[in-house]
């Protein structure tokens, strides 16, 4: 194609279309080799994100529910894990409950939406009022005491302990200047990103912004260019502002996708690319990951890896290690079914701990 590459004095280029992220490659481990068996989104993003291929007869927890599972809420007040700009399916916490599930967010400039007593109602209408519900769910509570109705009672006490909390106020990005919001785009990605540095502050223990619009069948260079001028500015502005704020050694910012695009243009589609999931490239940052370094290697024309090939299992298991999370701990689904953050044990990822310091 017409891109050209950017030197970034490390062990890897980036396109021209990714200047901003050319001066925080010293910070990026890029992994070459990914591959994976699901080539349409739906089946890809549900793999991605949960580490297990799609089933009728379950529903998988999201990585992020895993990690609150199994580490815990920091600030005990806020979520543990929230999901900005994406398909709320993408934040289910599965068979594990709804105390583990994301939180999404449609916008990240609308801060948490129904977080505060409506004007109208005082503070003792509204303690009368959850007096009232509570009393007509006691006899629903006791006649049914399995761990769903007792989950979703915890999220309603949580839920007005959040409302009377300081640390709502993580979620109002109007808080930040607008040189700030400048630094990262003002558009949803951008804003995304400066949401998610602000409830990692918080003590959110696992945040994840989307950016769509990649599908380029048709077109490919104009819409790449387009979206990676988005990114570039969000993420690189991401990684500066943790790292000028101390926290980019304790916090690990992962690019990822379902999968890639073809290295081969379409030229009866205006120069599109279709779905390429067997080679394609994923990327780490802070968290104790080596900077400035690449894993792994697909053949000359980066159709399939070369060396060191990297399945989503593998990726995922890697961002649990960084997290110090056991990817290898069972959970049983209610059926007894045993699942692990790695992935099924035939599949079992395994961590990617040379990549780190």
């Amino acid at each position: 194609g017409p891109v050209e590459a950017v030197d970034t004095g490390h062990d890897f280029q980036v396109s021209q279309y990714l200047p901003d992220t050319a001066e925080v490659a010293g910070e990026m481990c890029v992994i070459n080799s990914m591959t994976s068996q699901q080539g349409a989104h739906e089946q890809g993003q549900y793999i991605l994100h949960r580490n297990y291929p799609m089933r009728g007869t379950i529903t998988h927890p999201a990585i992020g529910a895993w990690v609150v599972r199994l580490k815990g809420r920091q600030n005990k007040t806020l979520p543990g894990f929230v999901s900005v700009n994406g398909s709320p399916r993408n934040a289910s916490s599965g068979f594990m409950g709804a105390e583990f599930a994301g939180v999404p967010l449609g916008r990240p400039d609308e801060g948490l939406k129904n977080s505060a007593r409506a004007h109208s109602v005082s503070e003792e209408d509204f303690t009368a009022r959850l007096a009232i519900a509570d009393k007509l769910n006691a006899k629903f509570h006791e006649k049914f005491k399995v761990p769903q109705v007792k989950a979703y009672e915890s999220l309603y006490e949580e839920a007005v302990k959040l409302m009377k909390s300081e640390d709502l106020k993580a979620f109002d990005i109007n808080q930040e200047s607008g040189a700030t919001k400048e630094k990262y785009g003002t558009n949803s990605f951008g804003l995304g990103c400066l949401l998610a540095r602000r409830l990692v502050e918080a003590g959110v223990r696992y945040s994840e912004v989307t950016l769509g619009g990649w599908d380029t069948h048709y077109d490919n260079f104009t819409a790449v260019e387009a979206r990676a001028a988005v990114l570039d500015k969000a993420y690189a502005a991401l990684i500066k502002e943790l790292k000028s704020k101390g926290m980019l050694d304790k916090t690990l910012v992962v690019i990822g996708t379902e999968f890639g695009r073809t290295p081969g243009i379409v030229t009866e589609h205006n120069n599109g690319r279709d779905h390429h999931p067997a080679c394609f490239t994923c990327v780490l940052a802070g968290g104790g990951v080596k900077g400035g370094t690449v894993y792994g290697q697909s053949d000359k024309g980066g159709y399939r890896p070369k060396e060191d090939p990297v399945t989503i299992q593998d990726f995922n298991a890697t961002i649990g290690y960084a997290l110090g999370l056991d990817h290898n701990k069972v959970i049983h689904s209610p059926s007894g079914r045993p699942f692990s953050l790695g992935g099924a044990e035939a599949e079992r990822g395994s961590p990617l701990k040379s990549i780190f310091a």
